[in-house]
Order: structure tokens, then C-alpha cells, then sequence
């Protein structure tokens, strides 16, 4: 019998223009950074973007944007607040600091339960802050957004790019749409990243240079928009749009 929540949950997606869905299978290289700044950096563009931590054990957009004092509406489901130009959504709002051990099931169901509340409002992009892992969350992301787009991160490292690797296979066999790689924590020019996505045919999509000054502005807006890291940022933002 057909899950009755999934024709809910197309109907709560039909109004977005564009789905990207942050990932590597690691945990460790930057995903949630990079998903956070990158909806800022949309939004800053003049875009309607929305972002779902979809991490639902260790959920840190709200940490990286400073998102606190804030929570969704209710009206014909869940409207999520707009913070600094961006429509969020996070298990956080529930759990608030307290551990969410989920296993097997519960996970593709807590995701469902998620998108069949979530009343996202006209946007253009929607970007998705995946777990790390290639398991049932990335088999639910692929089923219930349809047409999603990946955009890959791998760090400089042979090792890391050994699971993105995997993951990119994996996407490429199943006929996923594949957006790009980007190399982030930059620490030097070596060509490693550039050349493996020639190899495997990914598009490269930039490069994020390691910002020692970024942790000294998490959660603080202003700051992270005069940090490097942001405007590399933006950088692979233009590329996307």
C-alpha cells in the first residue's frame, strides 16, 4: 500500500524551483558550514531560498547562522521562520539541545513526518544539509525530492575523496543529477580535486580556502560575510546559479 504522506509531501515541494542537496558521505568536511552559507549567499543574491538541516542526530545550521529565539507556525501545517532572508527548517526546533537516537525506520519516517508538515513558500532554491553516510537518508532525499540535484564536498585529501568517490558512483548509477564537486578546507594547490573530477566526470565547482578566522564569527552574520570563506562561498554560488 502507497505511503498516503507522499503525495503530501509533492504537493508541499511543488512551489520550489531548485533542490540541491549538500553531501560527501563523510561527516567532518564542512557540509553543514557550507549548506548554511551557501543559502545565505542565494538569499543575499535576491533569491527565495529555503534550508532543511536534514542531520536529525547532529543538527548545527542553526549554530553556524546564530538561528535561536525563533520557531515555526502553524497554519495548514508548519510555515518555518525566515532568518536573515532564509526560510529554515530543523529537527531542532524540537528537540531543542537534547540527543535524537533514531534507527532504521524511524529515520525514513521522521524525514517523511518533516516534509508533510513543512509549508515552504515559492522558492527558488531549497538546499538540503544531508547526514553523513550513505544510507537510508540518502535513499529518502533520492525517492521523495524528486528532480534534487547533488552538490558533492570533498576535501583536498586522497582519503576523503576515497568516500566521495563512492558516493558519486553510486548517484551516477542511479542516474541522480549530479551538480558538481567542491573542494573544501583548502590548505594547498595541489590539482588532486580538479583532476578527479575530470577523471569521473563531475563538474568542478570551486574551491573553499581554509578560513582560520571563521570559527571567531559563527553565529554571527556580519562577521561570517567579511570572512574569505564566505566569499569563496559565493564564488561557487555563481556557479550554480
Amino acid at each position: 500500500m502507497k505511503d498516503p504522506r507522499l503525495s503530501v509531501i509533492e504537493k508541499r515541494l511543488k512551489n520550489i524551483g531548485k533542490i540541491i542537496a549538500v553531501s560527501g558521505g563523510k561527516g567532518g568536511i564542512g557540509k553543514s558550514v557550507t549548506s548554511s552559507l551557501l543559502s545565505l549567499a542565494l538569499s543575499k543574491k535576491g533569491y527565495n531560498v529555503g534550508l532543511l538541516d536534514l542531520d536529525l542526530t547532529s543538527p548545527s545550521d542553526h549554530v553556524v547562522l546564530g538561528i535561536k529565539d525563533v520557531a515555526p507556525t502553524e497554519k495548514e501545517g508548519i510555515i518555518p521562520p525566515t532568518v536573515n532572508g532564509v526560510q529554515f527548517m530543523s529537527v531542532v526546533f524540537y528537540t531543542n539541545e537534547n540527543p535524537t537516537p533514531l534507527r532504521g525506520e524511524e529515520v525514513s519516517n521522521a524525514i517523511k513526518e518533516i516534509l508533510c508538515i513543512t509549508r515552504w513558500n515559492n522558492l527558488d532554491f531549497l538546499i538540503i544539509d544531508m547526514p553523513p553516510g550513505i544510507g537510508d537518508e540518502l535513499f529518502d532525499t533520492i525517492e521523495l525530492f524528486q528532480g534534487a540535484e547533488f552538490l558533492l564536498l570533498s576535501t583536498s585529501s586522497k582519503i576523503v575523496f576515497e568516500t566521495v568517490k563512492k558516493l558519486l558512483l553510486l548517484l551516477q548509477e542511479l542516474n541522480v543529477p549530479i551538480l558538481g564537486i567542491v573542494e573544501n578546507m583548502k590548505h594547498y594547490d595541489n590539482g588532486y580535486i580538479k583532476n578527479m573530477c575530470k577523471k569521473h566526470h563531475a563538474p568542478f565547482l570551486g574551491e573553499i580556502w581554509f578560513d582560520k578566522n571563521f570559527e571567531n564569527a559563527v553565529g554571527n552574520i556580519n562577521k561570517i560575510m567579511d570572512t574569505q570563506l564566505f566569499k569563496d562561498i559565493d564564488g561557487v554560488a555563481e556557479n550554480i546559479v
